[in-house]
């Protein structure tokens, strides 16, 4: 009964589109009646008359002198019901809606020749209505877009042989025939080089992973859509054509596996996404999501297929669809309100744009410069499973993703990652939306994440479209549970096995001795049960009465830190140019040391806590599962990187000029000299011009890889213990790795005085107040680092900056003689009210300067 009131109604709508309602000053302006209504062919009244019943518009009453009159147009009413009643069976058939025969009835698909060729008809006329109705038919009948603008067929060589055996009196027609498709033949390899065109990385990249062969010309398409889309008429109709084709293609392939029996039915979303208008308003309320609903129920093959396409295109085409996907996400989160009861991850159209914008980010990876051949070799051991294992099982606490962290189907089916690509075509920094970051409700975005329904969609499985402290959030929330997981387990366990109850990760240790114990107590935890170090950190500095709620954690971190990078120690070595750390291929240290200083990495990260240390990026590449090369040498080693490029770019003779072998040499910690053959008797093979790219890649892979082989292993491994079954390499880009570990280094406390909150009778207008942050920007850099450090426990920025703290000047009592004082757990400085900006500085300074402990307060 639904269904048949529905179609009554969408009828009414298009017989008051097509024939009015008889009152001549009628003022609905979707009547055709109405003095200002433009009138409609009937195709285009079909499409509106489907809008207008969504949008529940205004129907018009008959007007009396209607009334008992069949119909005003009974020609347009006989085919309106015809249509409505193909609708309300699932699909119009167009063959029901051909137009006379000087509309081209018999067109049911189109090439560019026979776009110009009705157009040229139509300009010569003025009248532009044959080539709405062609466009309306074909470009909202996915049959017919299949069959369009296909490439000329390219003869193999038997037929070519075959046709050159035929006589030569052919018919002058055929000679032109033939003539004709060998332009298009040539056409079709220019086009082919140009999709690529702007990139000569993608260009290197097809060689790799091959051309993707289509049957449709979109150069033809292109250079269609440039001619017809600078008419509005001819554009509205590329409009409501599509408001028809969407939920076709969508039931198409949802229900019938259309993509599976002809894989030309890609060719729909090839063409249709070569519109450079689809980012318009016009399309983005109704035509546009409606589009990426029926794009998202491709097939992960076809997915897989068009992403290799995409990666084909240059840097303006990617960069178009990437704005057109962004468009429809910005437009739709900022025209609504959603909150923690309105989720957006149930809006339709952002999901399914944003799964849409995943093909083009594949894309966007496979055409820029990629590095598949240099990976690390997988730890030959794996990392211990917790003796809890069974008995988690049992309860159903069983560990998700045990075998690492999850991939993204499409990503295994392309058969590359992220960190493969070193330049993307275009920066990833493009894929983030602002907008949808602000109104995504994190806590419930990760339980989806987590649950990993069909029915709920988290915004974790696209982690290009998030900023990094979202993801940042996200990883928290991730780690927090683990923590309480662990927690419960252990108490279980005591219950059960009546062991003592130890629900966290104890550290105590002395200032003194803090590498001594620390590491000493890691290492005894990492052999006996490894799970324990996913318990939340609780350390104690023996002697001192602070209480570990996030502060005391952050300075014990701060001073491991001090004294592992301590270039008298040994394990690293530290470069005055750079000031970075490298590891020390000739340290006396065994693996074990390397080994939990992992651990400490990994527990930063686990207990959010950021970190003074100083690698270069390569180091992050090769925690991510990438080698070393070449172009890594310039961050980590820029003196040899230099040497190395001018190697390659003397245009002499290397081998009688600089007269360099396969054989280098590196100084130990006590000056001498140690010779190693980059090939098998190095010593007697020269560099030549020829070989001094090998030469180069030999020496920056021994330089990056095989030196320091064993601390690196050492050291991966013991990150992996804390962090192997955490959604960090999923989520997190390389030089994310970094900013999350280390946090940022750029200090704006400016941003820091806007986000700070006031307690204890202290708000921004206080004279105190004023005269404090007056203090505190006047400060040297310094002197900035040393407040931080006071306030908070470490004296970097946080990812997202400063404005991302939150802390907290509480009034500690009135004008005395009394130091500041902080609780750093929580970033709460304690103020008291001093007299004048003069004291308030003096003892602010010697606060920031001498302070170092824990007591109670």
């Amino acid at each position: 009964m639904k269904r048949a009131a529905a179609k009554h109604l969408i009828e009414r709508y298009y017989h008051q589109l097509t024939e009015g309602c008889g009152n001549e000053a009628c003022t609905n302006e979707a009547c055709g009646s109405s003095p200002v209504f433009q009138r409609l062919d009937n195709n285009a009244a079909a499409i509106k008359a489907l809008e207008l019943y969504k949008n529940n518009a205004k129907l018009c009453d008959p007007h009396p002198s209607k009334k008992g009159a069949s119909s005003a147009f009974p020609e347009n009413s006989a085919k309106g019901a015809h249509n409505f009643s193909a609708c309300s069976n699932g699909k119009m058939n167009h063959k029901e809606l051909q137009p006379t025969r000087e509309d081209f009835r018999d067109l049911n698909d189109l090439t560019e020749e026979k776009v110009y060729e009705i157009l040229s008809l139509c300009s010569e006329t003025g009248d532009y209505s044959p080539l709405i109705r062609v466009i309306g038919r074909v470009f909202s009948s996915a049959e017919s877009l299949v069959q369009s603008f296909r490439k000329a067929k390219q003869h193999t060589k038997e037929e070519l042989k075959s046709l050159q055996a035929k006589d030569e009196d052919k018919d002058e027609d055929e000679k032109e025939t033939a003539s004709g498709s060998s332009a298009a033949m040539e056409v079709e390899a220019e086009s082919s080089a140009s999709a690529g065109e702007g990139s000569s990385h993608g260009e290197n990249n097809v060689q790799r992973l091959g051309p993707v062969e289509v049957s449709v010309d979109i150069e033809a398409v292109r250079r269609v859509y440039d001619r017809l889309l600078s008419n509005e008429k001819i554009e509205a109709a590329f409009l409501n054509a599509l408001v028809y084709l969407s939920p076709n293609v969508e039931c198409d392939l949802t229900y019938h596996n259309v993509y599976a029996a002809d894989p030309n039915y890609l060719n729909v979303f090839i063409i249709i996404m070569e519109n450079s208008n689809l980012h318009s308003p016009e399309y983005l309320e109704i035509a546009l999501p409606q589009f990426c609903k029926a794009m998202s129920k491709l097939p992960l093959p076809a997915l897989a297929k068009l992403a290799r396409l995409w990666s084909q295109y240059g840097v303006d085409q990617i960069r178009r669809l990437v704005e057109t996907f962004q468009q429809l996400i910005t437009y739709t989160v900022i025209s609504n309100e959603f909150s923690s009861d309105n989720l957006v991850n149930e809006d339709d159209g952002v999901v399914a744009a944003n799964k849409c914008l995943k093909i083009v980010y594949y894309a966007n990876v496979l055409g820029g410069d990629l590095d598949m051949d240099h990976n690390e070799e997988e730890d030959d051991e794996p990392i211990p499973e917790s003796s809890e294992l069974t008995l988690q099982e049992l309860l159903g606490e069983e560990r998700r993703n045990k075998k690492g962290p999850r991939v993204d189907p499409l990503e295994t089916e392309l058969g590359i990652c992220t960190s493969d690509c070193r330049k993307p075509l275009i920066p990833f920094e493009e894929f983030i939306n602002e907008p949808l970051n602000d109104v995504l409700e994190m806590d419930k975005d990760y339980t989806f994440f987590k649950v990993e329904t069909e029915s709920k969609f988290s915004f974790m499985t696209c982690p290009f479209i998030l900023n990094a402290v979202t993801k940042n959030l996200g990883l928290y929330y991730d780690n927090r549970i683990r923590m309480y997981s662990e927690r419960r387990i252990t108490a279980l366990y005591s219950l059960v096995q009546g062991q003592q109850l130890n629900p966290y990760l104890r550290l105590k240790v002395r200032r003194d001795h803090i590498i001594d114990d620390a590491l000493v107590r890691l290492e005894m935890i990492a052999m006996e049960n490894p799970a324990d170090l996913k318990k939340q950190l609780y350390v104690e500095f023996e002697g001192e009465q602070g209480v570990d709620e996030g502060g005391v954690s952050k300075e014990f971190f701060q001073l491991v830190v001090e004294e592992i990078f301590n270039p008298d120690i040994g394990m690293f070595t530290y470069d005055e140019s750079t000031k970075l750390f490298w590891f020390n291929p000739s340290s006396f240290e065994n693996d074990g040391q390397f080994t939990l200083i992992g651990i400490v990495l990994g527990l930063a990260i686990y207990n959010n806590c950021i970190l003074d240390v100083h690698f270069p990026m390569v180091v992050y590449r090769k925690l991510m599962g990438k080698k070393g090369t070449f172009r890594d040498l310039a961050d980590s080693h820029p003196v040899l990187y230099q040497s190395l490029n001018d190697l390659l770019q003397y245009e002499g003779n290397v081998e009688e000029d600089m007269m360099i072998t396969y054989q280098i040499s590196q100084t130990d910690l006590f000056g001498n000299p140690l010779m190693y053959d980059l090939k098998e008797g190095g010593d007697k093979i020269p560099v030549t011009n020829e070989s001094r790219k090998e030469f180069v890649a030999l020496y920056a892979d021994y330089m990056l890889n095989k030196s320091v082989e064993k601390q690196f292993k050492a050291f991966r491994r013991g990150f992996h213990m804390v962090t192997n079954e955490s959604p960090l390499k999923y989520l997190f880009r390389s030089e994310e790795i970094e900013l999350l570990i280390c946090g940022s280094r750029n200090l704006d406390f400016q941003a820091l005085e806007d986000s700070t909150e006031y307690d204890g009778g202290y708000n921004k207008d206080c004279h105190i107040i004023k005269d404090f942050w007056e203090t505190v920007h006047s400060f040297g850099q310094e002197q900035k680092r040393l407040f931080l450090q006071f306030t908070t426990g470490t004296d970097r920025a946080p990812v997202g900056g400063l404005g991302k703290l939150k802390m907290i000047i509480a009034k500690n009592g009135p004008d005395s003689d009394r130091l500041p004082t902080s609780h750093t757990c929580f970033n709460v400085l304690l103020l008291p009210e001093y007299s004048t900006k003069e004291k308030l500085r003096e003892r602010l300074l010697k606060a920031i300067t001498y302070a170092k402990g824990f007591g109670m307060l």
